[in-house]
């Protein structure tokens, strides 16, 4: 029996199914543990095949590649080197179910293995589809030690810890892959705080980091001692491995105090996720770096910042294709962009093509007033060039769309839709502005792109507009942004009914509009690329409402 356990924690980026990639993730991680005489290296949820694999796991010669794979790690182990708990799936020989589990890896072996109990079944998580939940688990012995092993959703609720505790846990170490959400670092702690708090037990928490399609993991690990005070904070989005000491008292285990990041605030943490998801997206795909359409508006101009400060100027290539509507004002902002940022910047008009359009539909539109056929024309002749130009060169088309205009159809299908990934997929219009200031006054740890006003205050503060006919503005036809987004989130966020959100002071037809804008753009959302989840109900894994459908809640 020991009094003092070095626990090394490992707040890693794996890749879903890099098998071999992550290994050698680990072998670092434990390595570099080594080098500080850690006992332990904690992993977060699934760190070998990288968290949420999806039917991926499925896959008999994918369950065969990671039973072989663990047991290589396992093997290395017999160096006297630090143990590992290590995040997978595994499959039980005795009854051949499929688990969420966590293996002790020691002395060459796998001396022990734990399922995850509740597995989360809502929002963006699906984990029933994929896997059998575990029996209520023991604590795992080590070096005289008695560890509770709750993993990731087993620590939400008091059954699981509760459980450890009466069996006789003496720490609780909680691997997780929990994607972030705006407010979510805060609902995380206290939870973690109710389970030491009913237990009595310390906490180490530790999370993935780094971006998964639509999801994005901050980091944000941290520890607890029984008394719910923080011993250390792991700095948000980035990757460390950072040693805890544990000391055994009269009145149980202590960790020492380490270094406490300071968290991010609200808007940090949103660009982050932006930062990450982009970063993250573009780089585990393979794709050599982004192309845009760059418009003089500020949604591409955000976009454009966010490109560069996670890929780096070098690999962001914005492409202006004005038409016979776009004023001057728009071709200086572009430019002016571009350049702050240190982007590559072309000009590419389209007024050919739009006449050519225009020559060839002629006959068939004779007699008939321009409407938004047009208009969608001319988005669509700009997504056919940014694509011509993405499958010449590689780079990746990056669509510019807000959540705002997703929300009420305010985008064009095969036009500005267009694309392989969109950062601002999940962020509203009005909080478009506020990471537009933001950014024009901080230079985010660790970004590539440069400090100071990246965005010309022009962008910001002039009316937003398509300019797809003449003298257009977003607002001619939409309420306030102010009024829209809070109508917005109302009924994407919060479910709120018809009455309720009229009774905030929105103009009873006002809601019914924007209700049924809502709902008849759902074909579109079902088509539209990828992007990062940022709040507590994005398009795609968290909403899933039917195309058709007849329900309005508006009298």
């Amino acid at each position: 029996m020991t009094d003092t356990l070095k626990i090394a924690l490992a707040q890693l980026n794996p890749r879903v199914g890099d098998l071999a990639g992550n290994a050698v993730l680990l072998r670092d991680a434990r390595a570099k543990a080594a080098t500080g005489n850690a006992d332990l290296l904690l992993t977060s949820e699934l760190m070998l095949v990288g968290y949420p694999p999806e039917d991926l796991v499925l896959r008999s010669a994918f369950q065969d590649a990671v039973a072989e794979t663990i047991k290589s790690l396992a093997a290395d182990t017999a160096d006297g080197g630090p143990a590992v708990l290590l995040g997978a799936p595994w499959l039980d020989e005795a009854d051949g179910t499929l688990h969420n589990a966590i293996l002790l890896l020691q002395d060459g072996e796998i001396a022990a293995v734990r399922y995850k109990v509740d597995l989360p079944n809502y929002g963006v998580f699906d984990e029933m589809r994929v896997f059998v939940p575990g029996p209520l688990p023991e604590p795992i012995e080590f070096k005289g030690v008695k560890l509770g092993v709750p993993i990731c959703e087993d620590m939400w609720t008091p059954a699981v810890t509760n459980h450890l505790a009466a069996a006789g846990a003496e720490i609780l170490l909680v691997p997780n892959g929990s994607p972030f959400e705006t407010g979510k670092s805060n609902v995380r702690g206290d939870l973690a705080r109710d389970r030491v708090s009913e237990t009595g037990l310390p906490l180490a928490y530790v999370n993935q980091v780094g971006g998964q399609d639509e999801l994005v993991f901050d980091g944000a690990s941290f520890v607890l001692n029984s008394d719910k005070s923080v011993a250390l904070n792991i700095a948000a989005w980035q990757e460390d491995l950072v040693m805890s000491t544990w000391q055994r008292g009269d009145k149980g285990w202590t960790c020492d105090e380490g270094d406490k990041a300071e968290a991010p605030g609200e808007l940090e943490d949103i660009w982050f996720a932006m930062v990450v998801g982009l970063r993250d997206y573009v780089n585990k795909n393979g794709f050599p770096g982004v192309v845009m359409g760059m418009s003089g508006g500020i949604d591409s101009a955000l976009s454009a910042a966010v490109a560069v400060d996670a890929l780096g100027p070098d690999k962001v290539h914005c492409i202006m294709l004005p038409s016979k509507f776009t004023g001057d004002e728009s071709f200086t902002d572009a430019k002016a962009c571009a350049e702050a940022l240190g982007a590559r910047y072309d000009n590419m008009p389209i007024k050919p093509a739009v006449d050519t359009y225009s020559d060839m539909l002629a006959d068939m539109f004779a007699g008939r007033e321009a409407d938004t056929t047009e208009e969608n024309i001319q988005a669509r002749i700009r997504a056919v060039t940014l694509m011509a130009l993405s499958n010449k060169f590689g780079a990746m088309l990056l669509t510019t769309g807000n959540k705002s205009e997703m929300s009420v159809g305010y985008a064009t299908l095969y036009g500005d839709m267009c694309g392989g990934f969109s950062v601002l997929k999940d962020v509203y219009k009005t909080t478009v502005f506020e990471l537009s200031h933001w950014r024009n006054d901080n230079l985010p740890r660790g970004v590539l792109g440069p400090g100071g006003e990246v965005i010309p205050e022009n962008i910001i503060v002039k009316p937003p507009t398509a300019e797809l006919r003449e003298d257009q503005k977003d607002q001619d036809s939409l309420p306030s942004y102010d009024e829209l987004d809070d109508m917005l989130r109302c009924l994407v966020e919060d479910e709120m009914s018809f009455e309720d959100i009229v009774e905030r002071g929105h103009s009873p037809a006002d809601v019914a509009r924007i209700e049924n804008l809502l709902y008849i753009a759902e074909y579109k959302r079902r088509q539209a690329p990828p992007g990062v989840k940022i709040g507590g109900k994005n398009f795609g894994r968290d909403r899933r409402y039917p195309i058709t459908n007849r329900f309005r809640d508006a009298p």
